[in-house]
């Protein structure tokens, strides 16, 4: 394994990016070198995504991008989709997803496959996120497949965890009151200018017991976006 790929990942080069991390998902022989790699510098803050299908949980991260590129920031994306029945590769590949963001040098998208996985999240995801955040990122983001109660897991993994519904979750709040609703950080009502949001929103701040943690976007134009952003910042810069 070619040890100057690994150094030039961890500078930001995102074909050697990319290479290291097919190295760690397909566990070739050497790729423990990438991971033992990450031991140095600080790491870049990880956030979580999830929610049920449908949540608008990619245009939510896309409008979060959006708003990290016209800072300046750089930023990594990880999308898990869902396997394809026919082989082990993600059946909604990246190249249809956030298409404005592949030629953005400020941003670095990949997808990956569950594999099966019923914690909505890679088998090697841990290990994957791990090296982006060493490889000079302003912050990371996985989005997760959108399976449920079952990804919990993400909240293991990430730094932050968001959990994206819409007005119309009130029975999905009810089956993930006892797992992913106890694991998020922050709780986002997307797609708020349905009708009910206000309600649904109400209900959602009284069940977590802290209103300034629900936050309200339409992500598919940005609004809310911001505020979100900053209490995202807050979250990890304390300002």
């Amino acid at each position: 394994m070619d040890k100057s790929i690994i150094h030039q990942a961890l500078s930001g080069d995102k074909k050697s990016i990319a290479r290291c991390i097919s190295w760690i998902e397909n566990k070739s022989i050497g790729y423990e070198a990438v991971i033992e790699a990450t031991t140095h510098n600080e790491p870049a803050p990880l956030i979580g995504i999830t929610g049920p299908p449908g949540a608008g949980k990619s245009t939510l991260v896309d409008a979060l991008v959006s708003v990290y590129v016209a800072e300046g920031k750089k930023v990594a994306v990880l999308c898990v989709d869902p396997s394809s029945p026919f082989h082990d590769g993600a059946l909604l590949g990246d190249r249809i997803r956030m298409g404005r963001w592949y030629n953005e040098p400020l941003v670095y998208i990949r997808s990956l496959s569950s594999r099966g996985s019923l914690g909505g999240l890679n088998p090697t995801a841990r290990e994957i996120t791990d090296f982006l955040r060493y490889c000079g990122f302003d912050g990371v983001i996985i989005e997760t497949v959108g399976v449920g109660q079952s990804e919990v897991e993400v909240a293991r993994l990430a730094d932050l965890t968001i959990l994206v519904l819409v007005p119309e979750s009130g029975d999905e709040v009810q089956f993930m009151k006892a797992g992913l609703m106890e694991a998020a950080d922050l709780y986002v009502v997307n797609k708020s200018d349905r009708p009910g949001a206000e309600l649904f929103t109400t209900q959602l701040k009284n069940q977590v017991h802290e209103q300034d943690l629900v936050f309200n976007t339409v992500a598919s134009s940005g609004e809310g976006v911001d505020l979100l952003k900053e209490r995202i910042s807050k979250y990890f810069y304390k300002s």
